[in-house]
């Protein structure tokens, strides 16, 4: 953008500082790096191959093809709210803090628990997802090939942030390259069912019951549209994270909405046999290997599984961050540990490696007492993570209508941002609704377990102890008032009251 680096840099550093905190991490990502994470997080090529199963089987192609549009406009809406935030408050850990500034250490401690169960969840699904989707192709053990992915990316993220950060910008080309790559091979060499097959009402429910297959076909749009949050968690390694940090978020969603419709698209009228797609584990690589001959099929999926790896990357780093920020205030046992920074690499390491085997640990366990791990890991991440999304939402709305929230950053909604976060919020709820239908009971149990225990040990043992923030929201809006009466006072000529 054209400004001075130096400058930059330590405008970045005063603008922590008045959050409370020190430059401890390594500030080196830009705009597009920013984005690059969101994206490959996000990443389309995972979420629809690795869940294509999940949605074909109860929804049929009205399931993803009309699926996908409804869940990105109400990915839009959160990612809207979600940026405004981040750009008043870009803090790593972001959601955690956002809760906890505008609803008090209460909110915050539950909102980081919950964003901690999504992020653990979704590094397990999707590494677990790329061990699946590898395994079907090379007959290695998914646990074993899940246990290597894993400890390759805890390693990297340790101990190289800058390649890290180049892997992440090319994760970005991987990914559009690889949807553009399926997209159209598909189109040239598939045999293409007519555009009405994408409003197709097929079921596999044991019920018939198209209306709750469709709710259950909603997952893939869902699961994928997550972690977009990641360019909020990583502003402490953004410059200028104030308007880095919500264009990627947006950025990454917008950019998704549309290579990723293209892809289920292209996929839903490539296949050739429904009930037999629909009822297959892995309908992604069937239908890729009949459209494309076995080993196009198996080099699409290839492809895809490339960009896999990238977004399992992208997850934990952002996971790791989150888990750091949230022990820098004390919110976790062994905080000093987990919020320590390495010198060589200034990197959380320890936060990153609790993260890759907590992870691990939810897919050992998993595994022992439930068939489809997959399908569970992806429930639970899905919605803990918009409870994280959904609860400073709200609690921004409430206060902005209160008068207790007047800050804004660079990128704000303006007299939008009540309706909108209003809306995001409501969409939140509508997720966590959808991802509990019949017959995901067992998800949604799962999650409301792990919330009530949190709660209850929120008031037995955390709550005398955690104080939140180091800087509360009063002091912040106080200082953001002072700033703007000193800079009217200090204007030469400026009018006293505009007609």
């Amino acid at each position: 953008m054209g400004r001075d680096e130096g400058r930059g840099e330590r405008n970045d550093e005063a603008e922590l500082a008045a959050l409370g905190y020190g430059q401890d991490l390594l500030r080196a990502m830009g705009g597009f790096s920013s984005f690059a994470l969101s994206f490959s997080i996000i990443s389309v090529l995972t979420g629809i191959l690795t869940t294509f199963s999940d949605a074909l089987g109860p929804g049929g192609p009205r399931g993803v093809g009309l699926g996908w549009p409804l869940v990105s406009f109400g990915t839009v809406v959160v990612a809207l709210a979600l940026a405004e935030l981040s750009s008043a408050f870009p803090t790593a850990g972001a959601l955690y803090h956002w809760s906890a500034l505008l609803g008090g250490p209460g909110f915050g401690w539950f909102t980081a628990a919950m964003n901690l169960v999504g992020q653990f969840a979704i590094v397990a699904a999707i590494d677990y997802g790329f061990a699946r989707e590898l395994a079907a192709l090379t007959g290695v053990h998914p646990l074993a090939l899940f246990t290597v992915v894993l400890a390759t990316h805890a390693g990297l993220n340790a101990f190289s942030t800058g390649a890290v950060a180049k892997l992440n910008d090319l994760s970005a080309v991987v990914h559009i390259a690889g949807v553009v790559a399926l997209v159209v091979a598909l189109l040239m060499f598939a045999d293409k069912r007519p555009p009405s097959f994408l409003v197709t009402a097929s079921t596999n429910r044991p019920d018939g019951d198209a209306a709750m297959g469709f709710g259950n076909a909603l997952i893939l749009s869902l699961f994928t549209f997550t972690g977009y949050d990641a360019s909020a968690h990583l502003a402490e390694e953004t410059r200028d994270p104030a308007r880095g940090s919500p264009m990627g978020i947006l950025s990454a969603v917008l950019v998704s909405s549309v290579f990723g419709y293209a892809l289920v698209v292209a996929l839903t009228l490539s296949i050739h046999d429904l009930p037999t797609a629909a009822a297959n584990d892995h309908a992604a690589l069937f239908v890729l290997r009949h459209a494309l001959g076995p080993q196009g099929g198996s080099l699409g999926m290839g492809l895809a599984l490339v960009a896999m790896w990238f977004c399992g990357l992208s997850s934990l780093t952002s996971a790791s961050r989150t888990l750091y920020a949230f022990a820098r205030d004390g919110g976790v046992p062994l905080s000093r540990q987990l919020a320590t920074v390495a010198r060589s690499t200034k990197t959380p390491v320890a936060a990153i490696f609790t993260v890759a085997s907590i992870s691990l640990g939810f897919v050992l366990v998993s595994s022992l007492v439930r068939e489809r791990v997959f399908a569970l890991a992806v429930q639970v991440a899905t919605m803990g993570l918009y409870v994280s999304y959904g609860l400073p939402i709200a609690l921004g709305v409430r206060a902005r209508l209160r008068g207790r929230l007047t800050r804004r950053g660079p990128f704000h909604l303006g007299r939008l941002s009540v309706p909108i976060g209003g809306a995001a919020a409501l969409w939140c709820v509508g997720v966590l609704v959808v991802c509990s239908l019949p017959p995901n009971l067992g998800a949604g149990g799962v999650l409301a377990g792990l919330a009530a225990a949190l709660g209850l040990l929120w008031l037995i043992s955390v709550r005398g102890r955690f104080q939140g923030p180091r800087v509360q929201l009063v002091d912040l809006e106080g200082r953001a008032a002072g700033a703007a009466s000193s800079a009217t006072t200090e204007a030469p000529g400026a009018p006293v009251d505009a007609p």
